[in-house]
């Protein structure tokens, strides 16, 4: 890509930015000091519950004989699918938020997933948070100060995958960002357009939110499967105040 495309794309200029997936993510990351990840159904929602609960949580991007390896090197407790967690009397954590919030709290976690745990593990170059709708206010001022100090921060809604790999944007994790950018005071800030228009599309839901996120495509899949609970989980606004940070051992409160 021509220095002109990268810098076109990149969103350069603009202290507030925003693009999907792990590609617009690590665009809009170039040259940002923080990257705020937002997957709401479910990486980040389940990371923020965690936290707050004290977990230390290990980003991984799949779950596979590798992630068992990973999790063993940091006695860490290796989250299991929603399916496998599904029907235990005492279920260990996974990546299900609802299952979550009714496990006995671990010490340090593994939490894989394909899409924001993958995109945080990518962008560890620059200070990674976790935002969801749970915590969009408390990530909104931890971000105020860093902002006014002259930080450059880069959302990046996680999306989801077809079949194909391709990338499928998602409504849930534009309104997770736009939540967040909602609760920011952006008088002055340079703002992209595509970051305005993630508060923007937030806005026409607020109202209504439970309903908007159980009617999106993903809310609707999740249901269909039997994760409701999950949904409504994902849809407290401001449940949890903690700010997960990535450092060197794993994401902690900030």
């Amino acid at each position: 890509m021509s220095p002109g495309r990268e810098a076109a794309h990149g969103q350069e200029g603009h202290a507030v930015r925003l693009d999907w997936g792990p590609t617009g993510g690590a665009a809009v990351a170039r040259g940002a000091d923080i990257a705020v990840v937002v997957d709401v159904l479910s990486f980040t929602t389940t990371l923020v519950i965690a936290v707050a609960r004290g977990t230390r949580v290990h980003p991984f991007p799949w779950k596979d004989e590798r992630a068992a390896a990973f999790a063993a090197d940091r006695d860490a407790v290796l989250a299991v699918g929603r399916f496998e967690a599904a029907g235990l009397a005492d279920p260990p954590p996974s990546l299900s938020p609802a299952q979550l919030l009714t496990s006995v709290p671990v010490e340090r976690l593994v939490l894989p997933s394909p899409n924001g745990s993958t995109i945080c593990a990518a962008l560890s170059a620059v200070t990674v948070v976790g935002a969801s709708l749970r915590n969009r206010s408390a990530v909104a001022r931890w971000l105020a100060p860093r902002l006014a100090d002259g930080a450059v921060v880069a959302f990046v809604p996680a999306g989801e995958r077809w079949p194909d790999g391709s990338l499928r944007p998602g409504l849930e994790d534009l309104w997770g960002a736009g939540a967040v950018l909602d609760d920011l005071d952006r008088t002055g800030l340079r703002v992209s357009p595509e970051a305005e228009h993630a508060a923007t599309s937030y806005a026409t839901v607020a109202g209504d939110l439970r309903a908007a996120l159980a009617d999106c495509a993903s809310g609707r899949e999740l249901a269909a499967v039997g994760y409701a609970a999950d949904v409504e989980a994902a849809a407290e606004v401001d449940a949890d105040d903690v700010v997960p940070v990535l450092t060197d051992d794993g994401f902690v409160a900030g």
